[in-house]
């Protein structure tokens, strides 16, 4: 397929590395310039291009970029035809994003992002941590492979995204509407908690859409105290055991 990637920090990269690398045409820009992309990223065949060039003659979009930045894209996705499929792998953060009256006052993220944009969108990728992304991909059929929520109100639309997180080394799991998707938002049981897919069904339905949000803070400033102390700077995998703990 013909993809073009807004955003290239840990997601973004390890998205054109693994969908160049699988086959597919990528382009990829940030908000710096094309000339600011290193060449380890483009390493599989992905092309470094402008935000405007990412979004022309493409079959997918996708958005790895911060929350509170969606809305900037609308003009530019308002040039792409509607039959065009357009993924978001952002999550909300108030300490990064600032607060965001809808979403604190209950609406779904993924809702937000499509009304943002005024177009359907998929959610993937949002679900898993940058180090498991990068590193934990194994092939189909192996039994202990990481699987990943994709949630769309387009049929098609999932289908593509569930064909894409495939290629990337993980099991797609047909995560529904975008109304459910806050089953996969930071706080629930399936955020990057690294789940098989038998493992998967059990995890959303056991969410509680009221506790994420106080335990999205939690993990953020667990996260930032360790982050604090230069002398216990988290391994790559504290993230994962930190999750499992304060979500399950």
């Amino acid at each position: 397929m013909k993809i073009g990637i807004i955003g290239a920090g840990y997601i973004g990269k390890t998205l054109v590395r693994k969908l160049s690398g699988a086959g597919h045409d990528v382009k990829v820009a940030n908000s710096r310039g094309p000339d600011t992309i290193e060449a380890d990223v483009l390493a599989q065949g992905g092309r470094a291009v402008t935000a405007a060039e990412a979004v022309v003659d493409v079959d997918v979009v996708i958005l790895s970029i911060p929350l509170g930045r969606i809305p900037g894209m609308a003009q530019l996705l308002s040039l792409v035809p509607s039959a065009t499929v357009v993924i978001d792998t952002s999550n909300y953060y108030p300490f990064r994003d600032g607060k965001i009256d809808a979403i604190e006052a209950g609406q779904v993220e993924s809702l937000w992002v499509a009304g943002q944009l005024g177009r359907p969108i998929v959610k993937a990728w949002n679900s898993i941590g940058s180090h498991s992304f990068a590193t934990k991909g194994k092939p189909a059929g192996t039994p202990d492979r990481i699987a990943l929520p994709v949630a769309a109100d387009r049929d098609t639309d999932r289908r593509v995204g569930m064909a894409l997180v495939e290629d990337t080394g993980f099991d797609a799991f047909d995560a529904g509407t975008l109304a459910e998707s806050w089953r996969q938002q930071p706080g629930a049981p399936c955020y990057c908690t690294d789940l098989t897919r038998e493992e998967l069904p059990a995890a959303r339905a056991t969410a509680e859409a009221a506790r994420l949000p106080k335990r999205r803070d939690l993990s953020v400033a667990a996260i930032q105290e360790r982050m604090s102390d230069s002398k216990a700077n988290p391994d790559s995998e504290y993230g994962v055991r930190l999750t499992r703990a304060l979500f399950r």
